[in-house]
């Protein structure tokens, strides 16, 4: 996704374009006045109503149902009950504590027992989750759990890394470090052979 300031112009509800209350646009002036710019000059002009819209986009998992991701099941799998992981899954999400980006990959697994999901519906649970304020160990635990409500396998696990941009960019100005968090259930959690088996598969 690129931060061509054009580009976002168009982002549409529908088939019209997403209207933004002026207290919005307001608060976002009132927030480029506190940072020492003038929300009146001709490059900011337009700024906060394009806020207003990337806010709502990167914030729309809050409209998401994650579970729904997962009623398709498939049964007819001839008689497959091993390892399903989907790897390196890129995920944007933002922080609750600063707004700053969070940026990283997931690894998702898990151990059907009679039925299996689509690939692509593991990485839609996880932005679904991603796309709201988050906090990584909260985003790690809720794709798994709700995996592990939904479809009901012999165990999940979810390994989820991530730059934080309120260490990187701010404080203490960090780049480049990386926060691990991880997940298990069922047998990932109980059986260590399972458990070294799927975190060697994600590379940890």
């Amino acid at each position: 996704m690129t931060c061509d300031a054009h580009d976002d112009d168009h982002v549409e509800t529908g088939t019209a374009k997403l209207p933004v209350p002026e207290n919005v646009q307001e608060a976002i002036r009132t927030l480029i006045r506190w940072a020492g710019d003038d929300p009146a000059r001709e490059g900011l002009i337009d700024t906060p109503a394009r806020v207003a819209r990337a806010w709502r986009e990167y914030c729309q998992g809050n409209d998401e149902d994650p579970a729904g991701h997962l009623a398709r099941q498939f049964e007819e799998v001839g008689g497959y009950n091993e390892l399903v992981l989907l790897k390196d899954i890129p995920f944007q999400s933002h922080c609750e504590h600063h707004m700053a980006p969070i940026t990283g990959k997931a690894c998702i697994a898990y151990m059907p027992r009679d039925k299996v999901v689509g690939i692509s519906k593991l990485a839609r649970v996880l932005h679904a989750y991603a796309r709201r304020l988050q906090i990584q160990e909260r985003l790690t635990a809720e794709v798994a759990q709700c995996i592990w409500d939904h479809l009901k396998p012999h165990g999940v696990a979810v390994v989820i890394e991530a730059q934080h941009g309120c260490m990187t960019g701010r404080g203490v100005r960090t780049p480049g470090v990386g926060m691990v968090t991880s997940r298990l259930f069922g047998c990932f959690l109980d059986d260590p052979r399972s458990r070294k088996e799927v975190l060697s598969l994600m590379g940890y």
